[in-house]
């Protein structure tokens, strides 16, 4: 988990970014481990309306972090995540992380010959 101000600094200074309607994405490839961060700022909303944001967020890494490369990521929450369904939020987020390369062994696009 990232925590540290100076972590966040190096990921928006150094890495990758991608932003969709619901979810800005900055992506850091680093060899060997996989850190986190999650942000919303007030102009999301009030601190219910963050926080559910960032349990949003918290949900879907965890769902496609089998299938994501090493390195460090930060989620920034945009305003239309806390009413947007899931489902968009799920595409969104499929979206950000193809765009920083950082999406790898998923096979959804190829079709099965038989």
């Amino acid at each position: 988990m990232l925590k540290l101000h100076s972590e966040f600094q190096r990921v928006y200074q150094r890495g990758k970014s991608a932003h969709s309607t619901s979810i800005a994405l900055f992506y850091l490839p680093l060899s060997g481990e996989k850190k986190v961060g999650y942000t919303a700022s007030k102009k999301v909303g009030n601190a219910v309306v963050r926080n559910r944001c960032k349990r949003r967020l918290r949900a879907l890494f965890a769902e496609f972090s089998a299938d994501v490369q090493d390195g460090w990521y930060v989620f920034v929450a945009k305003g239309p995540l806390f009413e947007s369904p899931f489902e968009n939020v799920r595409r969104d987020c499929k979206y950000v992380l193809k765009r920083t390369g950082a999406l790898c062994g998923t096979d959804d696009n190829k079709k099965v010959l038989s």
